[in-house]
């Protein structure tokens, strides 16, 4: 991955702002990503989280707590579908090591750490994925690999 891969995570604009339910996105192959979760971050906080604010307070009036659920919501309902609607992978990086670098394959110290967590139940998905937040949205966290790795691995590599 090259460094703007690298350095990519999910990070919202300030809470309680009037972009308060925007991601932050750099330009390059990261934003394609970033932007289809932010389809799903709106879509939750319209049409499934429960408040009694108006549409377009909906999306202003939101804590730093409540950008972490949308984002917890937007990716588990994102894996959930590319799994089929049967299951969900959610990839995180751990301080073992589980995969040896073989044959042509180079070690980068991040790839060979990767844990799965397979889910049959989106919303197990969804309270595991928020409950490991920061390993999306925390600076350094390669938020935006892991997102991409669970999305190959709840597709399948066959599919």
């Amino acid at each position: 991955f090259s460094c703007e891969w690298t350095k990519a995570y999910f990070r919202f604009r300030e809470p309680f702002s009037d972009l308060a339910y925007a991601l932050e996105a750099e330009k390059g192959g990261t934003r394609a990503i970033l932007m289809a979760v932010q389809a799903h971050i709106i879509k939750y906080l319209l049409f499934v989280r429960n408040t009694e604010y108006t549409h377009l307070e909906r999306l202003r009036r939101i804590s730093r707590q409540e950008q972490g659920e949308a984002l917890a919501a937007a990716l588990a309902d994102t894996l959930w579908a590319a799994g089929g609607g049967g299951r969900a992978v959610t990839c995180l990086v751990t301080a073992a090591v589980h995969l040896m670098p073989s044959g042509d394959y180079k070690a980068d110290n991040f790839t060979e750490r990767i844990q799965l967590f397979e889910f049959s139940e989106k919303a197990a998905a969804q309270e595991f994925i928020l409950d490991h937040i920061n390993c999306f949205k925390g600076e350094g966290s390669h938020g935006v690999i892991l997102f991409l790795y669970s999305l190959l691995f709840s597709r399948t590599l066959e599919r």
